[in-house]
């Protein structure tokens, strides 16, 4: 009588466990089978943006790199932040130059200006 539901002792009938319920449990999963998954589904996507437009492709991977690098590459922000930091710096440093080197311009052609003022005038005056 394998079908009867077992007893227990105080001969009230106990469930049977149903096998059929219990949550699965990713955590069992290796990053590799993982990002292969991934791969296989960016791929899917990109094949078919590539039927549709080629163009959109570039975009996709970019967009996929950036969805993906907080999870594979957890520190990038606090390994980048110390280029970005040089990069902001350099970057308001050639700024001051720029302006310098404008500025220098414009009293150059201020003075030659003024120059070609003088001499018109002086010429007039003759």
């Amino acid at each position: 009588m394998a079908s009867e539901k077992p007893k227990s002792v105080d001969s009230a009938p106990v469930e049977a466990e149903d096998t059929h319920t219990h949550a699965v449990d990713h955590h069992d999963e290796t990053p590799k089978s993982d990002a292969v998954g991934v791969a296989a589904a960016i791929g899917v996507v990109v094949v078919g943006a590539a039927v549709i437009e080629v163009a959109l492709v570039p975009a996709i991977l970019v967009g996929a790199a950036a969805a993906l690098a907080p999870k594979y590459l957890p520190n990038l922000g606090e390994r980048m932040k110390p280029l970005m930091n040089s990069t902001v710096r350099g970057a308001v440093k050639l700024g001051r130059k720029a302006r310098s080197a404008v500025n220098d311009a414009k009293e150059r052609i201020g003075d030659i200006s003024a120059e070609v003022h003088a001499e018109e005038a002086a010429a007039a005056s003759r």
